[in-house]
């Protein structure tokens, strides 16, 4: 469990699972960007509750290893995440939250297991959106998602391929749509900086930046064996696979983010590290 101490605990009220009579949810800043530190019942209720509420607009974003290399980049990106609800995506910001505040997280609340998790665990029928990927990959990943929680309606917006120089179009289409939960697979940062750009409480109460979450749910992208994950291995999984695309990503983007920590702690040294 992360450190109890507040210089390393934020707190965020705005994310109170319970209202204001609920304690605010803490966060463990990594590389400067507040993550929320949830356990997965935790999570599950506070997105149910942001779903259920008539009013704001909550986008939820997730932070990894190479998120977090993209933001040391890209102002505009950290920009948007600030605005964003972040939840925490791999071993990566594990070994960071035990490096700067001496503790990891409660749970590794990666986008590809937490929304089907989410999906299950919200009874109440909800109107989801899918957009992104290709137009096999959304069809199958729809088709997928409709036998895995039959209960909730799966509207396909649109492949990732519209013109996004003109996206009256697609926006017009998801208000129709009157959609609770929008899925957005467009890749990081495009997908964080559309929707910041132009989604609001009019598109849809929660928005989620998925990543590739559609190509492991169409069946495209095999994930791995359940011990691989346990491991907290599943990275190393995907390079197997895919290693003329992710080999910059892991073997070089792993020691980058660590190399960034590394100079984030030496640039903040009275950061407790437990």
């Amino acid at each position: 469990m992360p450190s109890s101490s507040s210089s390393a605990l934020k707190l965020s009220a705005d994310a109170s699972p319970g209202g204001a009579d609920q304690p605010p949810v803490p966060v463990l800043p990594i590389l400067g960007m507040p993550v929320h530190d949830l356990g997965w019942n935790q999570a599950l209720a506070l997105l149910e509750e942001k779903l259920v509420s008539r009013t704001g607009f909550t986008h939820i974003a997730f932070l990894n290893a190479n998120n977090a290399n993209v933001m040391v980049q890209d102002p505009a990106y950290r920009d948007v995440l600030s605005r964003c609800l972040v939840l925490p995506d791999g071993i990566g910001v594990d070994i960071a939250a035990k490096f700067l505040h001496g503790g990891r997280f409660t749970a590794n609340l990666n986008g590809t297991d937490f929304v089907p998790a989410a999906l299950t665990f919200i009874s109440r029928p909800l109107r989801i959106g899918l957009l992104g990927a290709t137009s096999d990959v959304l069809q199958a990943a729809a088709q997928n998602f409709r036998r895995h929680t039959p209960w909730h309606e799966f509207v396909e917006i649109s492949d990732g391929y519209f013109d996004r120089a003109d996206p009256a179009l697609i926006l017009k289409r998801i208000e129709a749509a009157r959609i609770d939960l929008l899925l957005v697979a467009m890749g990081t940062p495009l997908q964080e900086k559309w929707v910041d750009r132009h989604l609001t409480s009019d598109h849809a109460r929660v928005v989620v930046s998925v990543g590739a979450l559609l190509d492991f749910v169409s069946g495209r992208v095999a994930r791995a064996p359940g011990w691989v994950r346990r491991l907290r291995s599943e990275w190393l999984f995907r390079l197997w696979l895919e290693p003329s695309r992710l080999w910059r990503r892991y073997v070089l983007g792993i020691p980058v983010f660590l190399i960034h920590v590394l100079r984030h702690r030496l640039l903040h040294p009275h950061a407790p590290s437990a």
